[in-house]
């Protein structure tokens, strides 16, 4: 596929690049971080606000900034947003020496996050292709590849200690993030959203972007719901498998080698995702996939064999994989003109909400069963999350 047949005149191949970037650095600090809190001293129960420091300032920022892309910012908040990810990393290695502090820079990495994923997504969405499924999920593939190449590198770093040393981690993270920021340059080099005139297009109105059909906003709702917990569920398996592997004595190595399996399937069943639409339809591939994906998840909880637990979560990235790009593909071809950055900001702002609240949550499971409780509870709640969502989704026109 090339970047001409797939998303014309928004630099694809550095929007790619930029993606990759992005992931690889953020799949890495997030373990990092997990590990530097239990380097701390920090209970495992208490990583849940690991997690919802990552998440609580995009909640209130994420629609403010998609806003910002629909009026054509979209190239400051990719360059803010890349010296954000650097200057928190830099505070991680060398200013974190307590939870507070940690969970400080933790907030401004959950900025620099959020700024550089919605920058490349709205100008993903301006794209013109009627193929939003292949877009899509040619581009959520890129970024599982990154997914699966960052805890390889986690696992070469840490080796086979069980609490590694978290400033190597956190240097290669830096590294990462500064390919942020440099394919961000390029990203910026290219225009942003434009109408056929080549004139930015300027958004509506808020509330009239917003004002839609009841039967498209419940569908929407549930997509975005669905894809909230699919994220929340992935993020969490960065944060809680370490603290499953301390607690069960498996390695910084093989949990390196774990996440890797889980994001290799999630790039697999994302290269089949356009045969997949075709044959099952969308709203029953979103809800099979996350349904069998909590069921999968909660399993964690036994006290499986590594072999097991590798097995499990193979399955479970077949699953997982799809989610997000299905989810975004909706709201991108249910948006109209003008509204598609505000949308997508909706829908990060659904997944940031999650990473706030749900993380905190589950650590309660966490102190009662251990890590694996959460693993428990995160399967239940998604299994609740994909039933409710049967009936709105099933009004979707494969």
């Amino acid at each position: 596929m090339t970047s001409s047949n797939t998303a014309p005149g928004i630099g694809f191949p550095s929007l790619l690049a930029h993606a990759f970037f992005l992931q690889a650095a953020v799949y890495l600090v997030r373990p990092a971080t997990s590990y530097k809190a239990l380097e701390l001293g920090v209970d495992p129960g208490l990583l849940g606000l690991v997690v919802a420091s990552f998440s609580i300032l995009p909640v209130f920022l994420a629609v403010f900034i998609g806003r910002a892309a629909d009026r054509g910012k979209e190239r400051q908040i990719l360059l803010v947003g890349a010296a954000l990810l650097i200057i928190s990393g830099a505070g991680l290695l060398f200013a974190a020496p307590s939870l507070p502090a940690l969970l400080g820079w933790n907030l401004l990495l959950g900025v620099g996050h959020l700024m550089s994923i919605l920058g490349e997504q709205s100008r993903l969405a301006s794209a013109t292709n009627r193929n939003m499924d292949r877009v899509f999920g040619f581009y959520t593939m890129v970024t599982a590849v990154a997914q699966t190449v960052a805890p390889l590198l986690l696992g070469v770093l840490g080796g086979a200690a069980v609490a590694p040393d978290t400033s190597v981690l956190l240097l290669a993270y830096l590294v990462g993030a500064a390919g942020v920021l440099a394919t961000g340059v390029l990203m910026a080099r290219h225009g942003g959203t434009r109408s056929k005139s080549g004139i930015p297009k300027a958004p509506v109105k808020l509330r009239t972007a917003l004002r839609v059909q009841p039967a498209a906003r419940n569908t929407l709702v549930a997509s975005i719901g669905l894809s909230m917990m699919v994220l929340c569920t992935i993020d969490l398996l960065q944060v809680y498998l370490p603290a499953l592997a301390v607690e069960r004595g498996i390695s910084t190595q093989a949990v390196g080698v774990l996440l890797a399996l889980r994001a290799a399937a999630t790039v697999l069943s994302r290269l089949a995702m356009d045969r997949l639409v075709r044959a099952v339809g969308r709203s029953r591939l979103l809800l099979g996939s996350t349904g069998i994906s909590a069921v999968l998840i909660g399993l964690l909880v036994l006290p499986l064999p590594t072999p097991a637990m590798a097995a499990l979560l193979v399955l479970a990235g077949l699953a997982l994989g799809l989610g997000q790009p299905l989810s975004m593909s909706v709201v991108s071809m249910t948006a109209t003109e003008g509204t598609r950055g505000t949308w997508m900001s909706i829908r990060l702002l659904g997944n940031r909400l999650g990473q706030t609240v749900i993380p905190v949550g589950v650590g309660v499971f966490a102190t009662a069963l251990g890590a694996g409780g959460v693993f428990l509870a995160l399967g239940v709640t998604t299994a609740a999350a994909t039933l409710g969502a049967i009936a709105p989704l099933r009004s979707m026109d494969d």
